[in-house]
């Protein structure tokens, strides 16, 4: 697929998000160095405790983003409720109350697209389950600038539509089930 090191991973996910993200990031060990930045479609009228949720459960840091924070290893970016999460070329975090993109903010597609501007090759993309075609979009600017693209096996997912929509833009993409995205960033991933 890619022979470049990673240097960031990028994950969105919708329906079944908190299940699906349960696997993989808890598996991640202490020593995972990459930074992690994750859209989850969550209602924007209240306080989002996924970050709370999932820093205790995981070996890595864990908290919501903030705007222009820098990036930083070995830890898990959640977008905030209502805001776009976007990758600034210096590899810095911002946050945009742009429009809603296919009905979303924050929008898989508009952090993957920035994500793709600042890596490039540097890059793995994963889209998990969802409800909806948020996330195929920005894989595609992903694989279009040699990033890794990873979707959840349609088929084990709650929500197939937005990993089959994944597929049909990048049929390239590799096809994994959740328990081996754990595996495949362990092992490629981690220095």
């Amino acid at each position: 697929m890619n022979s470049v090191p990673a240097r960031a991973v990028v994950i969105g996910a919708s329906a079944g998000a908190v299940e699906a993200l349960s696997t993989i990031l808890p598996s991640l060990p202490a020593g995972f160095e990459l930074p992690i930045v994750i859209v989850v479609h969550v209602p924007p009228d209240r306080r989002s405790i996924i970050a709370d949720l999932f820093q205790a459960k995981c070996q890595l840091a864990v908290r919501e983003a903030e705007d222009k924070e820098p990036l930083a290893a070995a830890t898990v970016y959640f977008a905030p409720p209502d805001y776009h999460l976007l990758i600034e070329a210096d590899r810095s975090l911002s946050l945009s109350n742009d429009d809603p993109v296919l009905y979303s903010r924050p929008s898989i597609d508009v952090l993957f697209e920035s994500a793709a501007d600042a890596y490039g090759p540097d890059l793995v993309a994963i889209v998990l389950t969802g409800a909806n075609h948020d996330g195929a979009n920005g894989l595609r600017a992903v694989v279009d600038a040699g990033g890794t693209a990873i979707v959840q096996n349609p088929d084990n997912a709650f929500a197939p539509a937005m990993p089959e929509a994944a597929l049909e833009l990048c049929p390239e993409a590799r096809v994994l089930q959740l328990p081996a995205i754990g595996d495949y960033l362990r092992s490629e991933m981690s220095p």
